[in-house]
């Protein structure tokens, strides 16, 4: 295992002449919950889609444990242990919540193209289904279809079937947005529990998540890489005021104070 589980290296993006990543070199330690942030339209998403190869990079290199990915398929970096989630809820709304989870363990049986076999072949995942629930606080819920949860704890269910596919990398694209207050902070302490063992790397706009949960962040501004360090090295960067046009940076000093 390399100290950096997960390497940016010179990554660069072009959208028909349009430079959206610029050359950015990033770098997220095993073991650490790792944010990347910036204002709007600083080239998150995209870094982010990079990272998961949903986009092909322009140029640069891409890293894990060491060995080159640049070149691989989202499939091929998810069966190394690379797993994202996304900003829009991303549940099979017609299963039951231990369905959902049963979906992510399926892949160790080595069945999931068997389309012939009888679902009850899959009653031998249920007591990890039920582990993995107890995890995210969903052990109640095991039996209610997805799409009936409230959107927190459909938050929670991705985040299981994450888990159910033994990533060693999560990466959670804006987890909590569009969450009440209460919400945020069940999802908040929920990504610091299950983070135990494993590396986070996420897109997140709440600094109050940021600031609670990260051990290192990164800033981009205008596809660059603008600030790298721990939550108070970069609320006291004056750079990272400026290219927040003060709208975050008083709730930045207030929490670094």
């Amino acid at each position: 295992m390399h100290t950096y589980i997960l390497e940016a290296l010179g990554l660069t993006k072009d959208f028909n002449g349009f430079r959206a990543v610029d050359n950015v070199d990033m770098r997220v330690k095993a073991g650490d919950i790792h944010a990347l942030i910036g204002p709007n339209g600083a080239g998150k998403s995209t870094c982010f889609n990079l990272l998961t190869k949903f986009l092909k990079p322009t140029s640069g290199q891409i890293l894990f444990n060491g060995q080159d990915i640049t070149a691989e398929s989202p499939a091929t970096i998810a069966r190394k242990g690379i797993i994202r989630s996304f900003q829009i809820s991303a549940v099979f709304p017609h299963l039951s919540v231990r369905e959902n989870v049963r979906v992510g363990l399926q892949r160790r049986l080595g069945t999931s193209f068997h389309f012939w076999k009888s679902g009850t072949h899959l009653n031998q995942l249920n007591e990890r289904a039920h582990a993995l629930l107890e995890d995210v606080g969903l052990a109640t819920f095991t039996d209610t279809l997805a799409g009936e949860l409230p959107y927190g704890r459909k938050r929670a269910l991705e985040i299981a079937v994450t888990l159910a596919m033994d990533p060693q990398v999560m990466l959670l694209d804006e987890p909590t947005q569009g969450m009440g207050h209460e919400d945020i902070h069940r999802v908040a302490a929920l990504i610091k529990r299950v983070s135990s063992g494993r590396t986070v790397l996420m897109v997140e706009h709440n600094m109050s998540v940021v600031s609670g949960i990260s051990d290192r962040i990164s800033v981009l501004q205008r596809g660059r890489l603008l600030a790298e360090g721990t939550y108070r090295d970069i609320s006291e960067n004056p750079l990272v005021m400026e290219a927040y046009m003060g709208t975050v940076s008083t709730q930045l000093c207030q929490e670094a104070a």
